[in-house]
């Protein structure tokens, strides 16, 4: 007992040192408790192994314990890990990483996850984004188709996602222009960047630029996603803008758009048949992809590099020249009906070509019809189109 008395006040001194909070990432403290036993042990239960050691302590049981502290319970820590998951659709990593780097404000932790997605999304914006959506928004005066690109099919599906490509096709509907009935516009993407949203989704909400909104959006996916092209259509004076969007898992988005102008000659000509009309046209836009509108928008390169084609074709046949030429020409005809809109066969009724069709809409209406302008459009064309646009080259062309 005197030796335990002897030993006691040196130990209550280590007592205290070890109590001492100990600073590391799990936020525990170690602890040395003792009791009088006949044996030394530690903590998880498990009795040291004293017969490495000359002189053991008989009389004095000293035990060695963690004790984990933390400002949250466990519960208390789920639930934030799971509010902060729903707020933000971080990766579950991600948003316990920030909570514990804020002690379990949930506020700060949100705060320190965007200011993360900025450095985020300028690591990923290296990363190939094929993949995405295309949005239409349409008004009275004219229609907006803008593409959201990411990198995979499953993010496109993403309903964050979706809800984003359809903001940014609206919030590029109030963008003024030049009205130009005849063409599509060409809108850039540095021409939407700066452009303030006004977003209300449980996840993606309040007023922020174009850009700041998609860095949000990395943050989010955990892929690159980026401004594809954007173009707009003008709703012609007497006329219909048509639309149709294809593989669309709701109403404004899809991956392959088809847009059509229908112009009428009468302003007093019923707009429904022409509408009908309008909208067949744009389907059939979709799953014929027609390359020029018509014969006369083939540009002389395209043809002539077309003309040597089928000539070299027609000469390994070994016919004459006077053959040759017919076969040529055929050919040529052959070629129209596959690429020129005016010349192609209508897709539900093989019967009709779309210039008979027009021809049949205008004995209905009583005026004539024809299309002013056309626009298809597949997920990871927008950048390609607008590229050559800029260059004045015909969009067909680039298809």
């Amino acid at each position: 007992m005197g030796f335990t008395r002897g030993v006691k006040r040196p130990i209550e001194m280590l007592c205290k040192k070890l109590n001492t909070p100990v600073n590391c990432s799990h936020s525990y403290s170690t602890s040395l408790v003792y009791r009088e036993m006949s044996c030394t042990m530690f903590s998880e239960n498990k009795p040291m192994d004293t017969s490495n050691y000359s002189n053991p302590i008989h009389g004095i049981g000293i035990f060695f314990t963690r004790n984990y502290s933390s400002q949250a319970s466990t519960p208390e820590q789920m639930n934030l890990i799971k509010q902060l998951r729903e707020r933000t659709s971080a990766p579950i990593k991600d948003v316990k990483s920030a909570l514990i780097a804020c002690d379990w404000d949930i506020e700060s932790a949100q705060k320190e996850l965007r200011k993360r997605g900025f450095v985020l999304a300028s690591k990923k914006s290296s990363r190939v984004a094929a993949e995405g959506m295309l949005a239409l928004a349409q008004n009275k005066e004219k229609a907006v188709v803008v593409e959201l690109n990411c990198e995979t099919d499953f993010v496109a599906r993403n309903e964050i996602f979706q809800y984003m490509a359809l903001s940014l096709a609206k919030s590029a509907l109030l963008l003024e222009g030049s009205k130009q009935s005849s063409c599509t516009m060409p809108v850039g993407p540095e021409c939407l960047e700066d452009l303030m949203m006004n977003l209300d989704h449980p996840k993606l909400n309040g007023e922020k630029t174009v850009q700041n909104a998609i860095t949000e959006l990395v943050a989010m996916m955990g892929e690159n996603v980026r401004l594809g092209g954007a173009f707009a259509m003008f709703v012609p004076s007497y006329g219909v803008l048509s639309t149709y969007l294809h593989q669309s898992p709701q109403r404004g988005v899809g991956r392959i758009i088809g847009l059509l102008s229908l112009e009428v000659e009468d302003q007093n000509a019923p707009r429904d048949a022409v509408q009908r009309v309008g909208s067949e046209i744009a389907m059939h836009v979709v799953a014929a992809k027609p390359l020029f509108l018509a014969k006369e928008d083939v540009s002389s390169n395209v043809l002539g590099r077309e003309r040597e084609i089928l000539k070299s074709q027609a000469e390994s046949t070994g016919k004459s020249q006077m053959a040759i030429d017919k076969m040529v020409e055929g050919r040529l005809i052959k070629y129209f009906e596959e690429v020129v809109l005016m010349e192609q066969k209508f897709v539900m009724d093989d019967t009709l070509n779309i210039k008979t069709l027009l021809k049949n809409v205008s004995k209905e209406v009583g005026s004539a019809v024809k299309i002013g302008n056309y626009l298809r459009m597949e997920v990871g064309e927008g950048l390609r189109r607008l590229e050559a646009s800029s260059k004045t080259e015909p969009l067909a062309e680039a298809a």
